[in-house]
C-alpha cells in the first residue's frame, strides 16, 4: 500500500544477560499508515517502548527489518541513522525533554540548527510552529515558566520543525491533566488527519482511545492484533 510509511517485518529484539536471553520483541509484523493515529497499548514490560524505539531507529532489531518511507533502514550503518531520525521522524516524550536553560524558541529551533537552517529562515519557521501550537506569545519564556501542557506543545512544535512524515510519541499525555491531555490529542489528531502524518503513540492512558484510528495491543513482545478504537474502548471499559 502506497500510504504505508513504516513497515516492521519479523522484528525480534533480544538482550543477553550472561547466559540468559531476554526477549523484548518476538517476530513482530506491523504497518503504519499516513493519516492515522495508531495506539500501541499493553502492560508494562510488554515491549511497547522497545518497538517504538526500533521504529524510530534508536534501537536496532536483533532480527527482522524496518522500512521507513520505502528504505530498509535495518541495513544502514549506525552512522547513517541520526540523519534518518532528524529528517523523517519527530519524537515526543512523556518527560518533554526540553533544555531548561534555553527559551521556548531556542528549544523549537534546535533541529533546524542541527540541519544547518539558521538566520531569518529559522526564525520564521520557529514563529510559524509556535503559532500553530498557540505559544507564539511565549517564545522568550523558559520551560520552568510553562505548564505541563504548554511544555508538551513546545515538544510537539520541536518534533515538527523539519516537517517529518512520522511522529512517534511515548506516553505524551501521562503527565497531563484531562484538559491538557485532550488539547494535546486534538493537536496530534489534526496533524494526522489534516497534514497526513503517521502518528504512533505508546500509552497506558485510556482517555486517548477515542482519538485512535487503530489500536494495537502488545503482550510479552507479541502483537495481539489491531482493533478499531470503538472495540478497544468497549474492551477496556473506557467511556
Amino acid at each position: 500500500m502506497n500510504n504505508v510509511v513504516v513497515s516492521v517485518t519479523g522484528v525480534t529484539k533480544t538482550y543477553q544477560s550472561g547466559s540468559v536471553t531476554n526477549w523484548a520483541l518476538k517476530g513482530v509484523d506491523m504497518a503504519i499508515r499516513r493519516g492515522e493515529i495508531t495506539l500501541l497499548m499493553g502492560p508494562s514490560g510488554s515491549g511497547k517502548t522497545t518497538l517504538l524505539s526500533v521504529m524510530g531507529c534508536i534501537l536496532r532489531p536483533t532480527q527482522g527489518s524496518v522500512w521507513i518511507e520505502g528504505q530498509n533502514v535495518s541495513e544502514l550503518p549506525e552512522s547513517a541513522l541520526p540523519a534518518i531520525r532528524l529528517r523523517r521522524i519527530g519524537f515526543v516524550f512523556q518527560g518533554f525533554n526540553l533544555f531548561p536553560a534555553l527559551t521556548v524558541a531556542e528549544n523549537v529551533g534546535l533541529p533546524l540548527d542541527v540541519k544547518g537552517i539558521r538566520g531569518s529562515a529559522a526564525r520564521q519557521r520557529v514563529r510559524h510552529l509556535l503559532e500553530q501550537v498557540g505559544l507564539a506569545a511565549n517564545c522568550n519564556s523558559v520551560p520552568a515558566d510553562l505548564s505541563g501542557g504548554e511544555k508538551q506543545r513546545v515538544a510537539i512544535a520541536r518534533a515538527l520543525a523539519l516537517d517529518p512524515g512520522i511522529i512517534l510519541a511515548d506516553e505524551p499525555t501521562a503527565a497531563l491533566d484531562s484538559e491538557s491531555g485532550a488539547s494535546i490529542m486534538d493537536m496530534l489528531r489534526n496533524l494526522a488527519h489534516d497534514r497526513d502524518c503517521a502518528i504512533v503513540i505508546v500509552t497506558h492512558d485510556n482517555r486517548v482511545l477515542s482519538y485512535a484510528d487503530r489500536v494495537i495491543h502488545i503482550r510479552d513482545g507479541r502483537l495481539d492484533g489491531p482493533v478499531h478504537s470503538e472495540t478497544a474502548r468497549a474492551e477496556l471499559g473506557a467511556g
